[in-house]
């Protein structure tokens, strides 16, 4: 007798997991996920790795579409060979929403703010 194999997807991680990948405080980000002072108001840039394959490519592009991918950059959060470097903004609609999103995806580990040098 054979059994039939069904694939499981697992469910994304909570929201409370997600607050904890991501490293920089959303409060000081307004509804355009701008911050700073009103005559200086600015986006920020976030990043993260994602294993170096085009379906996580194609899974954070769906979720970021401000998303860049870097192969072959460790940035500063210290991607590996076989890791992307992924550098979003915060300047878009529903900023919070996607950076929670992508928090719960299962190979995100964390978020950082990113510096560009």
């Amino acid at each position: 007798m054979t059994i039939p194999q069904i694939p499981v997807q697992l469910p994304p991680g909570t929201p409370d997991d997600a607050a904890t990948r991501i490293h920089f405080d959303l409060a000081v980000f307004d509804a355009q996920g701008l911050f700073g002072p009103p005559d200086g108001l600015r986006a920020a840039a976030y990043e993260f790795c994602i294993p170096a394959s085009p379906e996580t490519i194609a899974e954070v592009r769906a979720i970021d579409p401000t998303v860049q991918i870097l192969p072959g950059s460790p940035g500063r959060i210290g991607c590996t060979a076989d890791q992307y470097l992924c550098i979003g903004s915060t300047h878009q609609p529903g900023f919070r929403s996607v950076l929670v999103n992508l928090a719960q995806l299962e190979y995100v580990t964390h978020i950082e703010l990113s510096v560009a040098e």
